[in-house]
């Protein structure tokens, strides 16, 4: 399969949920030697790094087994209960490992992500059912966020939160309030087309109000009919992604052409992460899929 490499306003990514990884430790996971691959194989210019551990954290290592496939780091991720101040250290710790790493391979971002839990994610899209913290934990998650963003900055890494089905920031509200209570000066905001769907806000709309903080985007596709019997089942937010909820660019709800005039209109021109979470036994059909995703992108006009 040929190789087309583009110029334009957007550099576009894909990252190693979409062949199933999410935990660095499951046995299920294909190699990361596969994933670099087929991100390769398909066209793309960058990948995420995925879980901490998955990629070699070698900097040297893993530099050269991206240039060989003509690849960079787009971003790396912390992705972990932000609200628990048990886990402070241990998040604050592996923060300046991943920064540590983004530095040394010439990454710019950092994704902040308050990790799916138990309780929320069974509420997943029940927007108006789902419990929300108490302020205590509230500004625990903040204090958190703030210190995670210092050490970013420490290392000329900018950070971006990310909300996310199944978190403590999934909702408009939460979303708003958190950028209220978060300076720009100390974290800027990443988007992603399927949570926003998963928490019934319009990702156009979304993109647009919240121009002056977006630095990042991620884009998916849903499948709205599963998504509805995801959402009303209460099946949870790793259940619906083995279930098949998410699926290629251009085959689900999120209306894309909608999506690339709002980031036109707005001069976005950083990077698009494309995700389609699924079980890493199907890992299978990532090549076909990722391929999809970035070749509807390509006729659609991003790239």
């Amino acid at each position: 399969m040929a190789i087309h490499r583009q110029e334009s306003q957007f550099r576009i990514a894909n990252a190693p949920c979409s062949w199933g990884v999410e935990d660095p430790s499951n046995p299920d996971n294909p190699p990361w030697q596969q994933i670099l691959d087929e991100a390769s194989k398909a066209g793309y210019k960058g990948l995420e790094l995925g879980p901490y551990g998955f990629l070699p954290t070698d900097h040297v290592h893993l530099r050269d087994e991206l240039g060989i496939r003509e690849l960079t780091i787009s971003a790396g991720t912390i992705f972990e209960p932000l609200w628990d101040e048990e886990q402070r250290p241990f998040i604050l710790q592996k923060t300046r490992k991943i920064c540590q790493l983004l530095n040394k391979l010439g990454s710019e971002y950092l994704v902040v992500i308050d990790s799916v839990n138990g309780l929320r994610s069974s509420y997943a899209g029940l927007k108006d059912l789902s419990p929300r913290l108490d302020n205590y934990h509230w500004e625990i998650m903040m204090s958190t966020i703030r210190q995670i963003s210092d050490i970013a900055h420490e290392y000329c890494i900018k950070p971006v939160l990310h909300p996310h089905a199944g978190g403590y920031i999934e909702y408009a509200d939460e979303v708003t309030r958190a950028m209220e209570d978060l300076s720009d000066d100390t974290i800027s905001l990443c988007l992603d087309t399927g949570h926003c769907v998963y928490a019934d806000m319009d990702p156009v709309h979304w993109l647009k109000q919240c121009k002056d903080r977006l630095a990042y985007v991620h884009f998916k596709d849903v499948r709205a009919e599963r998504l509805k019997h995801c959402i009303d089942s209460r099946m949870g937010f790793w259940d619906a992604c083995k279930y098949g909820v998410m699926c290629p660019i251009g085959e689900g709800c999120v209306d894309y052409p909608a999506v690339k005039q709002a980031l036109t209109e707005i001069d976005y021109r950083g990077w698009i992460v494309i995700e389609q979470e699924r079980d890493p036994k199907a890992a299978g059909t990532s090549l076909e899929d990722v391929s999809k995703s970035l070749n509807h992108l390509r006729q659609s006009g991003f790239c």
